[in-house]
């Protein structure tokens, strides 16, 4: 295991692929949205914004190529990040879960929300969930979004953990 570990590339490489890969998670979120016309739902797009936030990171990690103790504070961000998207994500497949009966009942669009609400308001409203969010409209082999996106935040938790553990200028 070692062995292999001392075969992966530099962790400016590294983060240059992280970037890639959220770039290309985006992409497939856009194409949703606009080519199969899915709109997504309030928690959809705060997952969209850890992504971003991911990639951000990333991305900084890339071009700054920073030393041992730069490389674990970005690959930290991107963890950070994965995290708390991921932590979002079992929330909407949380919700997915209910039945019917206990579904809440759909809330006001998220424009509006940031229009007549405090940003801490609107967060604490968006990540109670609500019917929108619960709704299953897309499945990849029994998977939901919420599901898909979860998935990859996994994978962006072990390459931060990777890139503190094993930094590599």
């Amino acid at each position: 295991m070692l062995a292999l570990l001392e075969k992966l590339p530099s962790s400016r490489l590294i983060f240059l692929l992280v970037f890639l890969g959220c770039g290309g998670l985006m992409g497939v979120a856009l194409y949703m949205q606009y080519a199969m016309e899915l709109e997504p739902c309030p928690l959809c797009i705060f997952q969209r914004v850890m992504v971003i936030a991911a990639g951000i990171a990333a991305l900084i990690g890339a071009i700054h190529g920073p030393g041992v103790t730069g490389i674990r504070v970005y690959g930290g961000g991107v963890i950070l990040s994965a995290v708390i998207g991921g932590s979002i994500s079992m929330r909407q497949l949380w919700l997915q879960s209910l039945p019917e009966s206990e579904v809440p009942a759909c809330g006001p669009s998220l424009d509006y929300l940031m229009d007549v609400f405090p940003l801490t308001d609107v967060v604490a409203k968006v990540l109670s969930g609500d019917g929108s969010c619960a709704e299953v409209v897309w499945t990849l082999f029994g998977i939901s979004i919420p599901g898909w996106t979860l998935l990859g935040f996994v994978g962006l938790v072990a390459i931060g953990v990777l890139q503190i553990i094993r930094p590599r200028i």
